[in-house]
């Protein structure tokens, strides 16, 4: 073993699963989805910029991590620890495997969830070696008393095991070598002050631009050996969200339309026919984002209407409506949040090509007066 990096079946610490005894993985073997195939992963992986300078978009998070990485480089010494905050599919994880490329040292990848004891943390910790950067995704799951073992670990560079329990219980100090922890969060407010305070450079990914976008997807159709048109790209750029991830995943839906019906260029017909048949529509607007649309107009008049009322009325779980379809819908301004409950938006009305009915909140000539907004926004209830 080299590096802290497990070889293989030889290492006693390497898993069957591909990864850690204690639950971590290398770099080599990182997880996605759970429904994922095996394809999709190797798809995913092969994507991946392994620089920073490949790394499409976000360039001021860019410009700040390249001047801390080369700073540490040239004090020949780990970097301050990496906080990564952003919504899913924006590229946190790459970022994280960049850093350890760019420092050339190993990867150590475990998540918050997989961390629910202070044992499972001390686990990974103490097989750490010099240099080698941790990368906890979702970090912000993770248990509290592995939260308070971390405190120490990233502040003086050791865990303190205990050992027995009760009066008889007797604390061992154990020293760790620097390394570097990069944590990934898609809600960094609820990270404790204390941990948060902790990481000595902190990111906040935005949502990516539609030319960042065709960039990217520019880029992947040639890894894939996609033959792609400019205006198809395009197309599929304007109906990613903002977000790389969904970018990808549309472009292999697009291609996988396009070879079926004997057409092997991503184009403009191609891309729109096979949005349309997978319920993406031209504002990248989905089947449950539509769902809660029409809900909102048809069924309660524009609102507004509580979360959970209007996830009853959708058939799916408020946590689902509330963390994957509003902010999309927020964002893009088609709904809004009053202290009342969620309200459709003018624009909500005019997507669905409904006429508001007189006195709604969307019944006005498009002006934002008409909403039930208050100096409260921002906080609901429902």
């Amino acid at each position: 073993m080299t590096g802290g990096v497990p070889e293989g079946p030889g290492d006693d610490r390497w898993g069957s699963d591909g990864g850690w005894d204690d639950g971590s993985l290398d770099a080599t073997a990182r997880v996605v989805d759970a429904d994922s195939s095996e394809e999709e992963r190797r798809i995913e992986a092969a994507l991946r910029p392994r620089r920073l300078t490949d790394f499409p978009g976000q360039q001021r998070v860019r410009d700040q991590l390249g001047l801390v990485l080369e700073a540490a480089r040239r004090r020949q010494a780990p970097p301050d620890h990496v906080l990564l905050s952003g919504p899913p599919g924006l590229g946190k994880t790459t970022l994280a495997m960049i850093i350890a490329a760019e420092l050339e040292q190993p990867i150590r990848i475990t998540s918050g969830p997989a961390i629910q004891h202070a044992g499972d943390l001390a686990a990974v910790l103490s097989s750490m070696s010099e240099g080698e950067v941790l990368f906890l995704d979702e970090i912000h799951r993770m248990s509290r008393p592995a939260e308070e073992m971390l405190y120490l670990a990233m502040e003086d560079f050791r865990v303190d095991v205990i050992v027995g329990k009760g009066p008889g219980a007797t604390a061992i100090p154990l020293e760790l070598p620097p390394f570097t922890v990069v944590g990934a969060t898609t809600r960094s407010g609820l990270l404790p002050a204390p941990l948060r305070d902790r990481f000595g450079f902190t990111g906040h990914l935005d949502f990516y631009s539609t030319e960042d976008l065709v960039k990217i997807l520019t880029r992947n159709a040639t890894l894939l050996e996609i033959e792609a048109d400019p205006a198809g790209v395009e197309q599929i750029a304007s109906r990613s969200r903002g977000t790389p991830r969904i970018a990808n995943r549309l472009l292999r839906r697009v291609r996988d339309w396009a070879q079926v019906h004997g057409r092997h260029v991503v184009d403009l017909p191609a891309a729109e026919a096979a949005l349309d048949l997978f319920d993406v529509d031209a504002r990248g607007l989905d089947r449950l984002d539509r769902a809660v649309l029409e809900a909102l107009c048809q069924r309660f008049g524009g609102g507004p209407v509580g979360l959970s009322t209007l996830a009853v009325a959708v058939g799916e779980e408020p946590d689902t409506v509330e963390t994957v379809a509003e902010p999309f819908l927020v964002r893009e301004g088609f709904m809004v949040r009053t202290p009342r409950g969620r309200a459709a938006s003018p624009l909500a009305w005019q997507h669905l090509g409904l006429t508001p009915p007189q006195g709604s909140p969307g019944a006005g000539a498009g002006s934002q007066d008409t909403l039930p907004l208050s100096g409260d926004v921002g906080r609901f209830s429902g």
